[in-house]
Parts: C-alpha cells; structure tokens; sequence
C-alpha cells in the first residue's frame, strides 16, 4: 500500500465532507480529527467514518450548515448547541470556553447538545494540556449497553478520557469507551465480514453472538460487568440531564437510517493553580510516573498513540487502497 501524507488525507477527508454538504469551516475541522485519529492507530474513529458523516450529511441526520453557540452561561460553566451539525466545531468552542473559564475561575464545565459522534475523546483535549490544565472529557452515544440485569441496549458506549500535562513530555492521556471493545471496531469488522470474538457483544435478542453485524443491532458488553454500567450511568447523566441532549436509547443506531442524532458532551477542566499549585502538581505526576516506570514492562497511557503519530508525521500513512479509493469518489476524482 503506498503511503500517504497527513496533509493529503486532510484535504480528500475534507473535499469528501464539504461534497456531501458540509461547510468548508466543519468539513476542515471534522477532517483534521479523523485523521488524527487515524495516524494514531485508532481506525475505528478514523476514516472509515468519513463515509457515515457523508451519508449523515446527506440523509439530513446532520446538519453541514450548523453553527454552534453558546444558549446559557452562568460563572464557571456554559452550554452550547451544535445544531445537529458534525460534533467537532461544538467540541472545538467547548474546549475553548472552558480553557477560558478555568483560567479565571480554576475549574470549568462546558456542557454540548444537540450534536453528533464525538470520534476519539482524548482528542478534544489537547489544547488543554497545551495550556498547563487537566481535562477530562465524556460523551453519550446511541444505545450500545443494557442496563445491568436487562437485555435491551439502553446506555451508549460513553466514552470517558483524561489528560494530563506534563512539565517536559507528552501528557498522559486515557481514554476508554465502556465497553469490552469500541463500536467502531466491531463496525470495521462487520465491513469486513469478519467475525468477533465471544463475549464482546450480544444479539438484539441478548444472546451471545460472534456476528459483528448482530452486534451492532444488539449489545455490546459493559467493562466490568456492573460496574462498567453504573459508569455508562454516570456519563449519560453528566452528558444529558445536565444539557438536555438525547438519553442513548432516544437516539437510533448511527449505522442504519434512523433520527437525527441529540447527543450530549461534557468537557471539565481543571488548573492546578488553583490547587495544591503547578509546581506541586508537576512533582507530584513525575514522583507517579517513575514510580510506575522502576517496571520495565510498564506502559503510560497514550504512549503508543503519540508514538504512531511521530511516525505518521515523518513516514506517511498507509490506509486501504479500498478505503482510499472510497475517499475519492466520496471527494468527486477520478481513480488515481
């Protein structure tokens, strides 16, 4: 497969984003993160996804033309709504706002509704850590997980992610659906006709399934079994009751037609200023971290995504010539 670069795939991501009827300011800033995510090594938020939003877009499940704003704000804390549009020009301003907010306030909390897919979590944070703060980030999704004890999917896979800077080094970054895998792995595999292992999701009928299509109109399994849904519980309540966005069972399934997505966000960021101070805080992750490093076979959370990225950065990408060529007759050109 030849390779790519990251400017390249920006820009046939974009072309195919603002061909469906995307605006070139959403088109630009939804492109950029799935290629991200992409050269990361997190396919299943990459590009495989520009394809969906081109179907979104298309069907009026999003709208191209949104703007986000702000509808309330009150101290520390503010809500915006993305207007059905594409989530990543809502999650760019929440993210601005609440930089902003915790600056003079210590903490923030910015709350999104009415928006779409979240793609990679961590990747919204970024330029927190880029501005010495921590950031924590959650987002509810189209019914994925049962309620323990009973069949039905009713919670999103509801993602949570983290980031903390670092004085010298990459931040630490954590991020995790709720699940056993992420959905949009199992929907690579339903593309592939590949099977998925037991135990990662069950039918419609709550059965057990190796059917990665199945799965995807079925359930998927919670990490942790109870514990993993009480967190989906605490996401969603974070993410719809304190914004007013869609329950995860009140939004349809991204992957067949349905309604026009109301999926919620939350971005909290936190300065540690305002703490025990910056200065404490940076030994004090440090004293952690070589802690954990004395073990050689310990890994940091992020470490093999930021490592991707370097190689992405200075080699290229290689993706799929199938989803290469799906990029540009999304884009409108001719076989290469």
């Amino acid at each position: 497969m030849p390779r790519h670069t990251l400017a390249e795939l920006t820009d046939l991501a974009a072309r195919a984003l603002k061909r469906a009827g995307a605006s070139k300011a959403m088109a630009t800033v939804t492109a950029q993160a799935l290629v991200v995510a992409e050269a990361e090594g997190l396919s299943g938020h990459g590009l495989s996804r520009v394809a969906l939003y081109a179907q979104h877009l298309r069907a009026g499940r999003a709208d191209g033309k949104a703007r986000p704003k702000i509808i309330r704000k009150s101290g520390a804390t503010c809500l915006i709504d993305a207007g059905s549009g594409l989530a990543f020009p809502a999650a760019a301003l929440a993210v601005a706002e609440a930089i902003k907010r915790a600056r003079r306030a210590g903490v923030a909390f910015v709350g999104v509704t009415n928006s779409h897919h979240f793609g990679a979590a961590a990747y919204h944070l970024a330029p927190i850590a880029e501005s010495g703060m921590v950031g924590l980030a959650f987002t509810n999704s189209p019914a994925a997980i049962n309620a323990w004890g009973g069949k039905k999917a009713f919670f999103g896979t509801n993602p949570v992610a983290a980031i903390f800077p670092r004085k010298a080094a990459a931040p630490v970054i954590i991020d995790l659906s709720l699940t056993e895998v992420t959905r949009g792995k199992i929907m690579l595999m339903a593309k592939e006709g590949k099977p998925i292992p037991l135990g990662w999701a069950v039918d419609r009928d709550g059965h057990p399934t190796t059917n990665a299509q199945a799965a995807l109109t079925g359930s998927l399994t919670a990490i942790g079994g109870v514990k993993g849904t009480a967190l989906a519980l605490m996401v969603e309540a974070l993410c719809v009751a304190l914004t007013g966005a869609a329950l995860s069972h009140e939004n349809e399934s991204y992957f067949e037609p349905g309604n026009k997505p109301r999926i919620g966000h939350a971005i909290l960021v936190i300065d540690p200023a305002a703490l025990a101070g910056t200065d404490t805080y940076h030994a004090r992750m440090e004293d952690m971290i070589a802690g954990m490093l004395v073990d050689e076979e310990v890994r940091l959370p992020g470490a093999r995504r930021q490592l991707a990225m370097t190689r992405a950065q200075s080699e290229g990408l290689e993706i799929a010539d199938a989803l290469h060529q799906e990029l540009r007759k999304l884009a409108g050109r001719s076989r290469a």
